[in-house]
């Protein structure tokens, strides 16, 4: 694989990521606690489409194949989509939506961070404008994690266990594969065994805060960044999909 080669597929692996939490988030909209959360919620997966369509764009530039940002989204099967397992998992109660998008971003925080230091113009520029807009979200949903966690017996036991099941998914955002490695050796990339010692500090802290425990590291769950899902995505990207294969190439 090229330097030119990795860098479109990071780029679209960040976008993955983006367009599949954003998803998973939509879907939760009209099932939130309280109405101010189910707007804030909708505002974060905006944000999250956001950065889909800059990081899709982007890939789509670099790999010079004429493919649209719609065209990746859209038009790539299954196998095709490089993102987390963790961001496919199904919502299920308030609880384990809170503690994956909690998870995921406290690790996204940095990577963006690392990003934003990185040698391609046009990944950096991204990150910068999308750093900022998941500071505010990592604050939302530490204050959500300490506000259910101390908050009643049931509330504590609901959101403890759900970080003990999202747990095993979250090995898989730290380990390097070649992809991640070229990124970081040819563009000053992120290093993703330092980010997770900043990860772990920051989810340690705010898991004390909540009066919560940190689950053991026993096995992890991987396979997403190489294209290998669990059985909910294939259910995921079918109601994605379904407008844009039904009708390819139609405009508004």
């Amino acid at each position: 694989m090229t330097s030119d080669e990795a860098l479109v597929a990071y780029t679209l692996r960040l976008a993955d990521n983006a367009l599949v939490l954003s998803q998973r988030m939509l879907e939760t909209v009209a099932a939130e606690p309280e109405l101010e959360e189910e707007l804030a919620h909708a505002n974060f997966a905006l944000d999250f489409i956001g950065q889909a369509r800059m990081l899709y764009t982007q890939a789509g530039e670099l790999e010079g194949q004429g493919r649209s940002e719609d065209d990746l989204a859209f038009m790539r099967d299954e196998n095709e989509f490089r993102n987390l397992l963790l961001l496919e998992q199904p919502n299920g109660h308030f609880g384990d939506a809170l503690v994956r998008q909690f998870l995921f971003e406290a690790f996204y925080l940095h990577l963006l961070e690392a990003l934003t230091r990185c040698t391609d113009e046009g990944l950096s520029a991204i990150a910068v404008r999308a750093l900022k807009e998941v500071q505010y979200h990592f604050r939302h949903s530490s204050q959500w994690m300490i506000r259910l966690g101390d908050g009643t017996e049931l509330s504590h036991a609901r959101v403890q266990a759900s970080l003990n099941n999202a747990w095993r998914y979250t090995g898989e955002m730290f380990v390097a594969d070649e992809i991640d490695l070229a990124i970081q050796e040819n563009h000053g990339g992120p290093d993703l065994a330092s980010i997770q010692k900043l990860w772990r500090r920051d989810v340690e802290k705010t898991v004390a805060e909540a009066t919560l425990t940190l689950p053991d590291d026993e096995w992890m769950a991987s396979g997403g960044k190489q294209g290998q899902h669990s059985e909910h995505f294939g259910f995921l990207i079918a109601e994605m999909q379904y407008l844009q294969r039904s009708f390819p190439g139609a405009t508004w």
